[in-house]
């Protein structure tokens, strides 16, 4: 079978007709725990995939930046731009472009041939994986001094202002700074991170992630609804975010909330909070099983509070409880994308099967699922 590596060169020579100088890669990522936390100054902790996007670069002597990608039929070239000047898919290359110009950095003119694993629209952060591989390339080629704590806030930003997705960090943090068999706790106000242990396998345990083929799209306003909704309630108790809102102060801080809608979001932040500290509480001590019912009880808030959840991901967190996880959760923005549940590792094709065939009887497509096991970060190859 033909790896990722050698189709991005492959492209690369037949869109540009020479070797590419190098090949980087970034991950997509699965988010064990902590959802929406991100961008009200929260708490998450994601894990890097196997998956990765691969970007074939070399420099342009054109002294502009072209890109293709194995995903798309028209390559995309481009100078100097401006946020909007490039719209559809080239616009998460053309934003690393800018973001980096923005924060006052010499940019090298390249060409680029992008090809992936990461399933697109599935809310294992696609977008990200390509935002941090280019950077990578671009960063390492360049010869930028860019500190590595610094690169998630530059392809975040790529992402908000030139692409116009109001994401947080999580997504750019966990593909550029997870590390093999860890997960990646993030304070998302401080940037300050803690590599927690996450060796499932020495445990019999494993992560089966199912993907739950309802594609979702986080630039469609429900996203930023929810944005709007957090800073809402925070405005409304007069704290800077919704992270500065404890589980003892909750049910104080609803009572002051007079609009319902903004009482289950706000709900939902506070109590997901929570749950990623007592999940790295646990994971610390080498308590894995016992995250379980944390894991559990985030899907029904997102179900229930941030109403984010379609039928297809509440079917498959229900049919991986009956088949014996010991937790399961939609992992990502919402409104589709995957569900990770924590099984023993010998039930991963039966807990598989068991889904497939709660979808089957409900007439859904049918899902696709695998073992994720936590990998490294962005890297040149």
């Amino acid at each position: 079978m033909t790896s990722i590596r050698e189709t991005a060169t492959a492209a690369f020579i037949e869109a540009y007709g020479d070797e590419p100088t190098g090949l980087w890669a970034a991950p997509g990522r699965v988010n064990l725990i902590g959802e929406h936390t991100d961008y009200n100054d929260g708490f998450v902790l994601p894990f890097a995939l196997p998956q990765r996007t691969v970007a074939a670069v070399g420099p342009a002597p054109d002294g502009r930046w072209s890109v293709c990608s194995t995903l798309a039929p028209d390559p995309v070239t481009f100078g100097v731009t401006e946020p909007g000047e490039v719209t559809g898919w080239g616009a998460y290359v053309a934003g690393v472009v800018w973001a980096l110009r923005d924060a006052g950095f010499e940019v090298p003119p390249v060409r680029i041939a992008l090809a992936s694993d990461v399933p697109l629209g599935s809310g294992l952060s696609s977008s990200a994986a390509l935002e941090s591989s280019v950077l990578t390339a671009l960063i390492d080629l360049g010869g930028l001094d860019v500190p590595l704590e610094r690169r998630p806030a530059i392809a975040q930003r790529a992402e908000n202002v030139y692409v116009g997705a109001p994401t947080g960090i999580l997504d750019q943090s966990a593909s550029i700074r997870c590390l093999q068999g860890r997960a990646l706790f993030l304070d998302c106000r401080s940037y300050r991170i803690e590599q927690i242990p996450f060796d499932l396998a020495a445990e019999g345990l494993a992560i089966l992630v199912i993907n739950s083929n309802a594609p979702h799209q986080h630039v469609d306003g429900e996203y930023g609804e929810r944005r709007k909704s957090c800073e809402a309630a925070a405005a409304a108790l007069g704290v800077p975010a919704l992270r500065d809102v404890s589980t003892a102060e909750l049910d104080d801080a609803l009572r002051r909330l007079d609009d319902d809608v903004l009482r289950r979001r706000a709900r939902h932040i506070i109590t997901e909070n929570q749950r990623v500290l007592d999940t790295v509480s646990l994971l610390r001590s080498g308590r894995v099983r016992e995250i379980g019912p944390l894991l559990t009880a985030s899907h029904a808030s997102m179900r229930d509070d941030f109403e984010i959840t379609v039928a297809q991901v509440d079917v498959a967190v229900q049919s991986a409880l009956e088949a014996g996880a010991y937790g399961a959760r939609m992992t990502g923005g919402g409104f589709g994308g995957c569900v990770l549940a924590l099984i023993d590792a010998d039930r991963a094709e039966a807990t598989a099967t068991a889904v497939a065939v709660a979808y089957e009887e409900r007439g859904f497509t049918a899902p696709t699922s695998w073992v994720a096991v936590a990998g490294p970060g962005a890297t040149a190859l």
